[in-house]
């Protein structure tokens, strides 16, 4: 019998530990709800907080573009902002690629591509996919995954809907259709 119960406190001081190692290492971004997803159309709280929850102000980053641009996200506040994440090896955001592109063309949307580039083969592997595709929008190199990171990128693609305001106002895990784009995209400020 204590031998039972000594495993069992073990055990239990090992998850214990375990839990908060993971809650302690986590993302910088404040996320104590669960990231609202795609075809939601409940009413969103608007904060102050810098997160990646629905009305939270969208955390900030710099990144260069394939061209060799720096590109920060606070540049563009006031402007409306689909942040895309996305790698040539996914089918999912293969296929979503010219729906983005034809959104981008349609809609007064700033798009930026953020290409998982820690997930790549190599950066012509890249380059050669938008080429190919006509992409026009400006693709944004995560070398390290740290956007990624910061935005809590799980599934390939996800994508952000930002307002003038640089709130999150849309989540989406997984490949939008250009007529889903266009739905949560007018409902933006």
């Amino acid at each position: 019998m204590k031998k039972v119960v000594l495993s069992l406190f073990l055990i239990a001081m090992v998850g214990y530990a375990l839990v908060e190692y993971i809650s302690t290492h986590s993302s910088r971004v404040s996320t104590n709800t669960p990231v609202i997803s795609s075809n939601t159309d409940m009413e969103i709280t608007e904060t102050n907080d810098v997160g990646i929850r629905r009305g939270n102000i969208a955390p900030d980053f710099t990144l260069e573009t394939l061209e060799g641009e720096t590109l920060s996200l606070s540049e563009f506040k006031g402007k409306k902002v689909f942040l895309n994440f996305w790698a040539t090896w996914c089918p999912p955001c293969r296929a979503e690629m010219p729906d983005i592109q034809k959104f981008s063309e349609d809609e007064d949307v700033l798009v930026f591509a953020i290409n998982l580039t820690h997930t790549e083969d190599t950066l012509i592997t890249v380059n050669n996919f938008i080429q190919d595709k006509g992409f026009t929008s400006p693709v944004l190199i995560d070398k390290n995954g740290e956007v990624a990171e910061l935005f809590r990128v799980q599934a390939y693609p996800t994508s952000y809907m930002i307002d003038s305001n640089g709130r999150i106002q849309y989540v989406a895990l997984g490949a939008l259709n250009y007529d889903l784009m266009v739905k949560e995209f007018r409902k933006l400020k």
